[in-house]
């Protein structure tokens, strides 16, 4: 996001990446960006890789029309494709913080927001139909027990 400010961010303990026109439907990308908010980094990626892996469902709380019911959770899917780019960014994010010289074993993702990003049109025959594109941010946080 340009010219966003992140005015409740502490600059010097946060990182953050962002993924531009990702292939990834826009739905799938917010519900996973709802299941993996204000998690730990690390939990958070062997979660999506649980999802990939068909071991975990991703809870579908708003786009959940016609969306078959998992156990314990309600309505979910396994997004897999989706939580590939996830995992990415969030490595990204983690470099991020690396070279910013923050603790990556203690990293809260305290941000994270999908947006639509602008559709390109498919090559050829299909020229009708438009591509799914997603914008996605991760900032994430160095967690520090000062109370």
């Amino acid at each position: 996001m340009r010219g966003h400010t992140f005015s409740g961010y502490n600059k010097e303990h946060m990182a953050r990446a962002v993924g531009i026109a990702l292939p990834v439907s826009f739905k799938q990308s917010v519900e996973i960006s709802n299941f993996i908010r204000n998690k730990n980094l690390s939990k958070a990626k062997k979660l999506l890789l649980d999802v990939i892996e068909k071991k975990a469902a991703v809870p579908f709380k708003r786009y959940n029309w016609d969306t078959g019911h998992k156990k314990k959770i309600g309505p979910g899917r396994y997004p897999g494709k989706a939580s590939k780019h996830f995992i990415g960014l969030m490595e990204s994010a983690e470099a991020n913080a690396q070279f910013k010289g923050l603790n990556t074993s203690n990293l809260i993702i305290t941000h994270v927001s999908s947006h639509k990003a602008g559709k390109s049109p498919h090559y050829g025959r299909k020229s009708g139909r438009k591509m799914k594109r997603t914008n996605i941010e991760i900032v994430v946080e160095e967690k520090t027990d000062k109370k």
